[in-house]
């Protein structure tokens, strides 16, 4: 068996694989009854609100503040791992890093984006 055979086998068994979910899930798969349970939730009632109701920026503006402080732990421990090969000019860069983390945490603070009224 060559290579580019192998991969023409897996391919159909790939293909054949989807197909054959995608068949068993339309012939097996539960119908909506009635035109009332094809609303949103089915549950068989009017929804009292749109559909799609708007975040307010809080919630986003509070995941931002999470990722970017999850990214400064994980580039404190990296530096952890290497802190002796950098030497002071690591120790130095470090210190930037972080004095510019708690210069932006100060700013949020003051501007009242972590207080959750």
């Amino acid at each position: 068996m060559t290579a580019s055979f192998s991969i023409f086998i897996y391919l159909l068994l790939v293909i054949g694989s989807a197909a054959m979910i995608l068949l068993v899930s339309h012939r097996v798969g539960c119908r909506p009854l009635t035109a009332e349970k094809d609303v949103p939730y089915e549950c068989g009632m009017p929804p009292i609100e749109k559909a799609h109701t708007q975040f307010p920026v809080r919630f986003y503006k509070m995941a931002l503040l999470f990722v970017i402080f999850d990214v400064e732990i994980v580039f404190l421990y990296l530096w952890a791992v290497v802190v002796r090969d950098l030497g002071v000019f690591g120790l130095v860069e470090m210190f930037v890093f972080i004095a510019v983390l708690l210069a932006a945490l100060v700013y949020v603070w003051r501007k009242g984006d972590l207080q959750w009224d």
